[in-house]
């Protein structure tokens, strides 16, 4: 009990005084999962619209695949990463192991689908009585897209937010494509990791810390993006009351 209380201790000096070694942990992971979360973003949306918008033979099964590598095991989608950018992979000539571009690139692949998924649900989720009023006001078809995707904007952000908040807290990509190099490629979850391995709880509780401050901010701004919508969306259905 005394460790975890020397521990907590230790945590907030280190976090008051700006340890150079948390803040240099810290804006890696935030800058790895920032730059994968605006590149998944990227593909995603165009993608999500891409298979909303079209009918074609193998939607219905492409969603359900998608859907399903909602949960796939972090570990695999490292391993697959992992074999891609290594030595003896196809893109191992590019040197993207153990480096912070390759640790951006098993984040995309890991929230990718995530994100695709959430474009689709939030699309699909728009009142179709908007729909039917634009074509029935003439609009083209990308003033049609346009505005469905104006309408679900809310839900893609916090498809967009939700992708951020599981790249920043998975492990098992960050530890086998970065490889925990210190300096280099150590990031939040996998120096919490190594750090309570090593015994230095003070290190390891800091980083927990800031890691659920991190997470506390997207949950609150979600909460701001879903509190909006419903603004929003009641304004839009009812109007002010007298």
């Amino acid at each position: 009990m005394l460790e975890i209380i020397d521990g907590i201790i230790q945590a907030f000096q280190l976090i008051v005084s700006l340890d150079p070694e948390l803040l240099q942990v810290t804006e890696l992971s935030l800058f790895i999962s920032l730059s994968a979360t605006i590149i998944s973003t990227l593909i995603a949306i165009p993608f999500g619209g891409l298979i909303h918008f079209r009918e074609f033979r193998g939607k219905r099964v492409l969603i359900t695949i998608i859907q399903t590598l909602y949960s796939v095991p972090t570990v695999i989608i490292g391993l697959v990463v992992y074999l891609l950018i290594s030595r003896s992979g196809p893109f191992g000539v590019l040197e993207l192991l153990f480096s912070p571009v390759g640790m951006i690139i098993g984040q995309t692949v890991l929230i990718l689908p995530i994100m695709t998924g959430l474009t689709i649900s939030a699309l699909s989720g728009v009142d179709r009585n908007i729909r039917e009023t634009l074509v029935s006001l003439g609009a083209t078809e990308f003033q049609n897209i346009t505005q469905i995707i104006l309408e679900a904007r809310f839900a893609i952000l916090g498809g967009i937010i939700l992708g951020f908040g599981r790249a920043i807290s998975e492990v098992g990509v960050a530890m086998m494509i970065g490889g925990n190099i210190r300096g280099e490629t150590r990031v939040l979850t996998t120096s919490i990791a190594l750090e309570t391995g090593m015994g230095n709880f003070g290190l390891s509780i800091a980083l927990g810390i800031i890691l659920l401050l991190i997470a506390l901010v997207v949950v609150l701004i979600m909460n701001f993006i879903t509190s909006g919508a419903l603004t929003e969306s009641d304004r839009v259905r009812g109007g002010p009351q007298a």
